[in-house]
């Protein structure tokens, strides 16, 4: 295939970076030609370079990703970057919208490179449907996502055969395996029935990050943080034996450690 060309629209630079390298490796022919930092430049820059693929940050001041997608229609192929799983799976199902989960995975921007590539190989596109109505369903599905909610304020454990409450201030970390996640507080351990993903939707963001697909931490008890094999890493912990790995997609959280 002849060169395709992209734009970029991200307000948060690092994770742009991270992007355009991963395209590089898994889509040699692409070229970015342009890179927006907000809403209002991605249509401004789309509009004077005419892009093939369009790879939009879902929250970006001016105007969101999907505002974004409204403005360029069927002139290129969407991809909408989401910290949401699962977000905009109707449009993405009706061949219309692909998406990629923040932090970035290789692997599932490998398989939407792979149905860009297809979708563009075809001299004649597919009849699609409605884009402005499946548009118009995803930014209902954002506004759902981003009304704020509550965050979590105590985790329930049962701990030696009674359940407690465990304030979220005092939890340290929290890491899983296939069932369940181990709860490390300054009180002890527990296991509980949630998921990360489900615990880190509810946990502050302001206070806790998740720092691989499998662990959470509470920042304020991260000692240091250095740097490991690859692009990965790993933090120490205040007053603790315990090193966390930190996996190359969460990085760019302690560039500033």
């Amino acid at each position: 295939m002849s060169a395709v060309t992209a734009l970029i629209a991200d307000d948060e630079p690092l994770l742009r970076e991270r992007l355009i390298s991963l395209l590089a490796r898994l889509w040699p022919e692409l070229r970015v030609v342009a890179q927006a930092r907000n809403g209002p430049e991605a249509v401004e820059l789309f509009d004077q370079f005419e892009p093939q693929v369009a790879f939009l940050d879902v929250q970006m001041p001016g105007l969101n990703g999907v505002e974004v997608g409204r403005c360029i229609g069927r002139r290129a192929a969407l991809v909408f970057v989401t910290a949401f799983d699962n977000f905009a799976v109707e449009a993405f199902r009706q061949g219309a919208i692909d998406y990629v989960v923040k932090p970035i995975e290789e692997e599932r921007l490998r398989d939407t490179v792979q149905r860009l590539r297809e979708r563009l190989a075809r001299p004649t596109p597919p009849a699609a449907p409605d884009l402005d109505a499946l548009l118009e369903r995803v930014a209902g599905q954002l506004r759902q996502r981003l009304e704020p909610r509550p965050s979590l304020k105590w985790i329930k454990a049962a701990v030696g055969g009674v359940v407690r409450l465990i304030p979220v201030e005092q939890v340290i970390y929290l890491k899983s395996d296939t069932k369940y996640t181990l709860v490390v507080w300054s009180g002890g351990e527990a296991l509980i029935r949630k998921t990360i993903r489900e615990l880190a939707e509810q946990l502050d963001p302001q206070q806790f990050a998740q720092i691989h697909r499998a662990a959470i931490v509470n920042l304020s008890q991260v000692g240091q943080f250095s740097h490991g094999p690859g692009d990965a890493g790993e933090i120490q912990l205040k007053g603790r034996q315990e090193r966390l790995p930190v996996s190359r997609s969460y990085v760019h959280l302690f560039r500033q450690m």
